[in-house]
Parts: structure tokens; sequence; C-alpha cells
């Protein structure tokens, strides 16, 4: 079964000035759907779809001066429609145009599959050439929908989606994962990762922020997410190779966030290492499930009891390592609360019940696990 991923892909800097302009307009597309869907609304009671949009912009792309094509004037209207549905409201933010405002948008220039082609290492769209750095080989790839963004730092990059093989991997294990903050992931196996990216850099990026250097402040925050996302990219893919099924705590930070440990919980990451294992496990053709983890920072993995000597309530988050005084197992506080998501989620593959609340929707339901699945 073919499955589609997301390739992003960075535009040499020499370009930014023809994307910026294209960038205005989308945004006077946007802004004229806003405004027109919130009219219809107000005075007719009428709510415009996307296809009443586009028949109400058809032409604009043929204006003097105007870069962008009919298929990027028509994904605008559909985005546009998309998210008012979304969101449930009438009206939605302006786009705006200006750097220099407070509420400036970042550049976006959404396109049709049919709107872009790849050769010789160039992308051809809205009779423009663009350079790019190819990571990926996009020669390889049908190339489908997607579009152009802007980050902060002013740098442009391609986002487009493409068909791929999945790889069934090699792994027959399986393995529970236990999010935390000081901590962001720790393994059944004992596989950690550390969950203070941004504090690493904290003290810096202050530094820059009380000098007022925006580029330097801007920069400092790239580097904090880039260097998050490419340790859990590599935390999942380990996983994902080495396992037949993968497990992982419930736990959410919407709660979390608004406490005192918020900024520890947005630096963890934990719903980014979630989507990444979720997607890489269905390309690889193997489980991956979201289970309650209710108590298992508390019960003994080894015995399946609560002893009075494990970690409860706040003054135990300082307890790391104990001993269960039922069966004398000695456990580090994470790893076992790892192998209890882990047993947790077996069980519940071996009965084949059904997701609990909070469990990922779009996880399989397979009572075995076939080696090479």
């Amino acid at each position: 079964m073919d499955c589609t991923k997301t390739l992003r892909l960075r535009i040499k800097d020499k370009h930014a000035r023809v994307l910026s302009a294209m960038a205005r307009e989308v945004n006077q597309v946007w802004n004229f759907c806003n405004e027109t869907s919130h009219r219809a609304i107000r005075e007719r009671r009428q709510w415009l779809s996307g296809y009443d949009l586009q028949k109400l912009t058809n032409g604009f792309s043929k204006c003097d001066g105007v870069l962008i094509g009919s298929p990027t004037v028509q994904q605008v209207c559909e985005d546009y429609a998309k998210a008012r549905k979304q969101f449930k409201r009438a009206k939605l933010r302006w786009r705006v145009s200006s750097p220099q405002s407070s509420k400036y948008s970042l550049g976006w220039i959404p396109f049709k599959a049919r709107a872009l082609q790849y050769k010789a290492g160039q992308i051809a769209f809205a009779g423009q050439k663009f350079n790019l750095w190819d990571s990926y080989g996009l020669s390889d790839y049908e190339l489908r929908a997607g579009s152009f963004s802007q980050d902060t730092r002013g740098h442009w990059y391609l986002n487009v989606v493409v068909k791929v093989q999945p790889k069934a991997t090699a792994g027959t294990a399986s393995v529970g994962i236990d999010l935390g903050l000081k901590e962001a992931a720790v393994a059944s196996t004992g596989e950690r990762i550390e969950g203070r990216f941004y504090r690493k850099l904290e003290c810096q990026l202050g530094i820059a922020q009380r000098a007022h250097k925006k580029k330097r402040a801007r920069a400092i925050h790239a580097k904090i997410a880039n260097q998050r996302k490419d340790l859990l990219h590599k935390f999942s893919s380990a996983l994902v190779q080495n396992n037949a099924a993968i497990f992982v705590g419930d736990v959410a930070s919407a709660k979390l966030v608004k406490t005192k440990m918020a900024k520890s919980t947005l630096d963890a990451g934990w719903s980014t290492l979630k989507t990444m294992l979720e997607y890489k496990s269905h390309q690889a053709g193997i489980v991956f499930e979201v289970v309650n983890e209710n108590y298992t920072t508390q019960t003994c993995s080894c015995c399946g009891a609560i002893p009075a000597s494990s970690p409860k309530g706040r003054a135990g988050l300082r307890i790391r390592e104990w001993v269960c005084r039922e069966c004398g197992a000695q456990h580090d506080r994470d790893v076992n609360a790892a192998k209890n998501i882990l047993a947790r989620g077996l069980a519940r593959l071996a009965e084949g019940t059904p997701a609990e609340d909070g469990d990922c929707a779009h996880a399989p339901r397979i009572p075995v696990i076939h080696d090479g699945e």
C-alpha cells in the first residue's frame, strides 16, 4: 500500500524577493475571500464555499503584474473555506504583508500538483524557476500538492507531498515509552532522550533579547527547534526500525501548560514525538498505540504491586530510584513506568480490546504481532 509524506527543502535566498511578491498576492486573495465571505454571512446569511470563492476570484491571475497562477488562487480559496469551517468562525484573521508590522504574516504560497514541475535541480512554478538544495532527490518522487513557506529568519522552503513505498521493519521486539519533563522520553529498554533543548540556550536567548538583537534571538529559537527535531527524529526512527510494536503513555500537555511546569512541558515536545512515531510506524507497517499510563510509576513492573516505597504525589517527583518492598526489585523510576506501559499495551493487543479515551484513533487494532510487520 502506498503512503504519502511531506518533504521540506530549502529554497536558495536569491529567490526570496520573487517569492515575497507572490506571497503578497496570496494575501490579497485571502483577504478578499475573508471580506467577501464575512459580508455574505452578515448580509445574506450565506456561507460561501471554496467553489463560490473561486468563481469570484476568477481572472485575478490574468491581471497585469500578477505572478501567481490560477491554480494557486483556487487553492487559496479552498484553504480559506476549509479553515473557516475548521475554526467555526464567520471571519478569520487578516494576512498582513508588511514586514514592519507586528502582525506580519509569514509568507505562504500554496499550489496544486499540476502547477509544479521539477527538472534538472530546479522547480518550475508560475513561470519562474527556483533553485533549491535537493537533499531528497526529487526526481525519484511523484510530486503532489504543497506550498512554499517562509520562516522567521526570512528563509523560504518548499513543502511538497510525495508518494512513498512503505518499508517493512525487520524488528520483532516491543517497546514502551514513558514521557517526562527532565527526560523527554524513556524507553523500557533503557534508552532515553533529554528534553532540555530550550533550557540549554535560555541564557544566550535572554542576553540577545535584552540587547534587542532580534536576528540573533530568531537564530537561537531556530537552533532550539532544529536540535529538538533532529533528536526526536533519530530517537523515533531507531525505535521504529528495531521494534514491531510501540506503546506510549497517554500523558497530555494541555493541563501541564497551565502550571509552573509549562516551560518544561513545551520544551519536551511530546506531541511532536507522538506524531513522528505514529506516521513512521504506519509507513513501516508496525503497531503504534497510546495507552493509559495511570499508576505506571507507582506500580512495580516485576510483581505488579503498588508498595508504600514507590514514589507518590508531588513529593515523590524527587525520587528517581526506588526498591519494591514486596519483591525487592530495584527500579529506575522512568524505566519502570515504561515497562508497565509496555505490559498494558501487549495485554490490550492480546485481548483485542478497543481503544480507551485519549488513545490514538488511527492506531491499528491487531491482536497478534507477526514478524516483519
